[in-house]
């Protein structure tokens, strides 16, 4: 079925899976990897907001909670503290909190959270449920977050394999691989306790926990195309999971596939530590949602996928009506789901049914039971005009009843308005009214369905525990149940329900506690041991005992009584148990039939109305007796129980009868000797659940519905807190608080925490971990209480460690004030310096100026000015002179240099003209080759040619010989036969004188092609030997020129780069040549311009 908790295969905003560093501690009774933690503060702002004020937390009526700080604290009972909005209150000081410092928001487990309090525990779900982290530690804690969130694909579930706890963030893929990991290692049986309300998501995670151990311990067996194919016995128990939720989910207000039963699924797992088998245990079924449910409700998913079957299956079950509304047991109820469609969920069930290993008449008689259910719905009474006898309206709904069990209708509606009853030795039939009937109707409703349904589970379990091997390994088992419920009006299902709770609560209390008592005993720490199970124990004795009388076995008194009511039932409680110890368990409640039991998630009232008929669970006999002697064979077995020894006997598949007794050991009627009420079988069942249980070792998951109004993304902190309490959670946390939940190694502790002592830590001398944490807390004064040292770590109560930050916080804030002082006056001299320096260049700047324009307006200085640059022209005639000089010579070379760059330009002409020439002269010896290969390929073929007709001739030859031969033959038998006749000698030897004629002319045809043929041969080889001879010769010859070539080549390729290197250079030395006569040119210019004008200026 669909459920509001989706697990989609994937989609973005997957979270991150990344290790960390860190290291191993002990945290209840588990080994858990610690991530390392930053020294320095993560958010700073947040940090710094907080440290400025005392930040509390108080009650809020409609938040549950609210932040607030603490301005001033007016006594030791009142304290006066502002909101964040700014109003300002007077609380009572036990109503104020404590929070968490910043860095403790999003602790994946709540036992590192110093401040272990209710609000702290809610702000932290809360600010993980909106950063989608819907899973946390102490114990897993889900919360439904009612929308797809990508943490269950394949990637995901193959990244929390063999990983330790606490190295990826809190998962059930985590708790599963746990429990596996501890199964293999530790060889012991297993346990994962899932708990909580209607629609917190507990089916949904049982189904992930189980889809996790059967693909981790699946068996990989890869077909022929080397895909992995699915083992049959896991996929079995994979489809468990679609046929229970159709037979045993139904729609609630706060759940569209909410589990109306209980189970335990019990996986095996053999020596390989693969899946060898299951078995599944089932509780409480809600028997009386089948007849009733509110008008936002659903009865169960199979009633609606049953009226969405195919036309054939309902026309063989009487269903001639689709409508939900057509039926008395589902009209008043919501027809259908948002996006559900039961006609695929029905095809969806069947496909399992066959998956599981039903066969078709299998599935048929259990969707007949619902059937005909259905119908049992459809029929209707009416009143005499006394109105104490009834009678049936509509003949025709009970006679498809009647079909569809297999039983008489005449009989069964005789059994239903006039049962038969003992009156003394006599039997006698007494009328009934239509309100009696129609209560029989909807008992034998219940009854029918409740048989199917198990009647289903043990067909399941003989399909699923297919391996009978007494090689197991042990199992996992993985309980999925009802949490603790608290209703405006609770009756006996909501205290069997509570009471179960109780139970596990106390298993919960145990094994948290006892094996975290454990590690204190190995780290020889002062502690008294404390069993946290006692806590719970006189509220479970209140329930069960049976000295004095407890609510089961006082129930159990009054149902068997002759004449036991529900009034006399709550007296003899009160005057039981009422007591005037305000810690009492159990108190009256004036003018009102109910009563309260103080449980550990807080009081109920119980209604005791109605009490003994929902134990008894009354059934018309002669009905059930009727149904026991149905020819169908499926009826008959689940009523079998109802049959005396005098009464006939079932026939059995091979058709010979079979005794009752042989399903004695699952008789569940009262009775007929065996008179079980619904307490005592519940509490039965509930023993052997917990006998399992304490045999196992195991993980507990606490599931929390975030809203009321299934809306993805919200969360109602007073629902949570009230789940919290009703889960146990903070019973848990309460154990916590009694011990000492947080830890660190001696040196995390000493290398945090030295710098609040930094005297007495800092030493040059060796000192072991013990003596330096223990010198560490005597500097701090601590209280000895709040604290022990073991043998490799330090324990710390609750709350310690946030005193110790808070300190370490200010001895920081302490330590950088003093930095950024120092900082400060640095920053502050050298601007100082800087800004008196840049005064003193000024000063020095301005002095200059001032002396350079002074300078500038002196006559002297004008005078020395205009004379400076005329001492240069009693050097430029000498100048132009040697310019002159330079330049004719650079003429002279730049003409040799034109002359050799000429010659140069003729002799690479004359080697490109050769260069062509022998280019041309290879490409015809490249066509002389080239003719003579196809020469010797023509030689070849001829040669070819010249064999395939020897051999032609060969085979004639054998033709010919062979023809010889077989008219040899004819001779000698001629010749046989001539000795008998006498007569034909003539013409045989006629025949003889013929024949070797032939012969000797094919003979001499023979001798003739056998010169022939040699003649040939010795052709061929003559051929043969001249093309070889001629091809090696050109061969040579070609080589020889190519060689010769290839030097020539070379040579000249080599003569041409020499030239080009020198025509380069010449290039080179004329352009520098050209650029110096112009530079040479220009200077004089210049210079004859310079002495003319100091002629003109003259």
């Amino acid at each position: 079925m669909t459920s509001d908790f989706l697990l989609p295969d994937n989609t973005s905003d997957s979270p991150q899976y990344t290790e960390h560093a860190g290291s191993f501690v002990h945290s209840h009774g588990t080994k858990v990897f610690i991530k390392s933690r930053l020294d320095g503060v993560l958010d700073a702002v947040a940090q710094a907001r907080f440290n400025e004020k005392r930040w509390v937390w108080i009650p809020d009526p409609e938040m549950g909670y609210a932040r607030a700080h603490v301005l001033n604290e007016l006594s030791k009972q009142d304290t006066e503290v502002e909101l964040e909005s700014g109003q300002v209150k007077i609380v009572q000081t036990k109503d104020v909190f404590a929070m968490n410092p910043p860095q403790f928001d999003m602790a994946e487990d709540m036992a590192e959270l110093t401040q272990l309090n209710e609000p702290c525990v809610v702000h932290n779900l809360t600010v993980r449920f909106r950063a989608n982290q819907i899973y946390s530690g102490l114990f897993l804690v889900a919360v439904n977050p009612y929308r797809q969130l990508p943490i269950y694909s394949d990637e995901c579930m193959q990244s929390y394999k063999g990983r330790r706890r606490g190295e990826l963030s809190p998962h059930i893929y985590a708790v599963a691989d746990q429990a596996y990991h501890d199964m293999l290692h530790d060889k012991e049986n297993q346990s994962i306790l899932i708990t909580g309300e209607s629609g917190a998501g507990k089916t949904e995670n049982t189904k992930v926990a189980i889809q996790y151990l059967t693909t981790m311990a699946s068996k990989r067996i890869l077909n022929k195309n080397g895909t992995v194919l699915v083992n049959q016995l896991e996929q079995q128990i994979l489809q468990a999971n679609p046929i229970l939720e159709s037979f045993g989910n139904a729609q609630t207000i706060r759940n569209n596939n909410s589990s109306r039963f209980g189970k335990f699924i019990r996986i095996e797992f053999n020596m390989q530590a693969h899946i060898c088998g299951a078995n599944i245990e089932w509780y409480l079924l809600e028997k009386s949602r089948v007849h009733s449910q509110s008008s936002k409700e659903r009865n169960y998913h199979i009633f609606y996928q049953l009226l969405n079957a195919d036309k054939a299956m309902k026309e063989e079950l009487l269903l001639n009506d689709d409508h939900a509304s057509q039926y008395g047991f589902l009209k008043d109820s919501q027809p259908t789901i948002e996006d559900v469609d039961d006609a695929k969920e029905y095809e969806n069930l069947i496909n399992a049914m066959h998956i599981m290993g039903l066969k078709k008449d299998e599935i048929r008689d259990f969707l007949r039971m619902v059937a005909a259910v259905l119908h049992l719905g459809n029929i209707a009474l009416t009143a005499d005009y006394s109105g104490e006898r009834a009678d049936v309206r509509d003949f025709s709904a009970l006679e498809r009843t009647c079909h569809l069990l297999g039983i008489p209708a005449q009989e069964f509606k005789k059994s239903l308005l006039t049962p038969r009853i003992k009156a003394g030795r006599d039997w006698v039939n007494q009328a009934k009214s239509p309100a009696q009937v129609m209560a029989s109707v909807d008992a034998l409703a219940k009854t029918i369905y409740e048989r199917n349904f198990g009647g289903l589970v043990d067909r399941i379990n003989r399909a699923i525990d297919c391996q009978k091997t007494t090689s197991k390994m042990g199992f996992i088992g993985v309980l999925d149940i009802a949490g603790f419920e608290i209703f405006e009006v609770n009756s006996f299902e909501q205290l069997c329900i509570n009471y179960t709770n109780e139970k596990l609560q106390q298993f919960f209390n145990h094994n948290m506690f006892v094996l975290e008592q454990e590690e204190y005993k190995k780290e020889r720490i002062e502690w008294s041991f404390i069993d946290f199970g006692l806590d719970l124990q006189p509220t479970i004795d209140l329930i069960e005992k049976t000295n004095p009388v407890g609510i089961l076995s006082c129930l159990e008194e009054e149902c068997v009584a002759p004449r036991g009511t529900d009034k006399r039932f709550l007296e003899k409680l009160n005057s039981t148990w009422v007591s005037d110890d305000p810690e009492g368990k159990y108190k009256s409640i004036r003018f009102k039939e109910s009563f309260t039991v103080k449980h550990y998630a807080g009081q109920v009232e119980y209604s005791t109305a109605g009490w003994i008929n929902k134990n008894k669970d009354p059934l018309n006999e002669d009905i059930t007796r009727l149904l026991a002697r149905s020819t169908n064979r499926h009826v008959a077995t689940l009523f079998e129980d109802y049959l005396t020894e005098t009464e006939h006997q079932i026939p059995n598949e091979s058709g010979l009868p079979t005794s009752s007794s042989t399903f004695s050991l699952m008789k569940l009627r009262k009775g007929g000797g065996s008179f079980r009420t619904v307490g005592q079988r519940h509490k039965q069942q509930l023993l052997s659940l917990m006998n399992t249980l304490y045999l196992t070792h195991p993980h507990f998951v606490r599931c929390i519905l975030p809203n009321g109004r299934k809306h993805a993304g919200e969360i109602q902190a007073l629902l949570v807190l009230d789940q919290l309490r009703c889960n146990g959670v903070l019973e848990g946390i309460r154990i916590c608080r009694k011990g000492f939940p947080n830890r660190l190694v001696f040196a995390d502790f000493r290398k945090r925490y030295e710098i609040l002592c930094p005297r007495q830590a800092s030493t040059n001398c060796f000192v072991d971990g013990r003596s330096a944490c223990q010198t560490l807390l005597d500097s701090l004064a601590l209280d000895s209480e709040k604290y022990r040292i073991g043998n490799t770590k330090v324990f710390f109560k609750a709350t310690v460690l946030a005193e110790l930050e808070e300190i370490r916080d200010r001895k920081l804030s302490e330590y950088i004030t003093r930095f950024q002082a120092g900082c400060r006056r640095y920053i502050a001299r050298y601007h100082l310096t800087r800004v008196s320096r840049q005064a003193e260049a000024i000063k020095i700047m301005q002095r200059n100026a001032r002396i350079y324009v002074t300078l500038r307006e002196w006559s002297w200085w004008k005078i020395y000015a205009k004379l400076k640059p005329l001492n240069v022209a009693y050097r430029v005639e000498s100048q132009i002179k040697e310019k002159d000089q330079r330049i004719a010579d650079l003429e002279n070379s730049i003409a040799v240099h034109q002359q050799s760059y000429e010659d140069l330009q003729d002799q690479h002409s004359a080697l490109v003209a050769n260069y062509k020439t022998y280019k041309e002269l290879l490409a015809n010896e490249q066509r002389l080759t080239a003719e003579l290969e196809e020469t010797k390929i023509g030689l070849s073929e001829k040669l070819r040619d010249s064999k395939g007709k020897i051999d032609q001739m060969l085979a004639e030859i054998k033709q010919i010989k062979d023809q010889v031969d077989e008219r040899q033959q004819k001779i000698d038998e001629l010749e046989t036969k001539a000795s008998s006749e006498s007569e034909l000698l003539a013409e045989t030897q006629k025949v003889a004188e013929d024949h070797s004629l032939e012969r000797d002319i094919l003979a001499a045809e023979y001798e003739a092609l056998e010169e022939k043929h040699r003649l040939l041969e010795s052709q061929l080889e003559a051929v043969e030997t001249k093309s070889q001879n001629a091809l090696m010769e050109v061969n040579q010859s070609f080589d020889s020129q190519i060689q010769e070539r290839d030097t020539k080549i070379k040579q000249l390729k080599s003569d041409l780069e020499a030239r080009q290197r020198n025509e380069s250079l010449l290039q080179q030395t004329i352009e520098t040549n050209k650029n110096q006569y112009q530079e040479l040119i220009s200077q004089k210019e210049v210079k004859k311009i310079y002495i003319y004008l100091e002629r003109f200026l003259d």
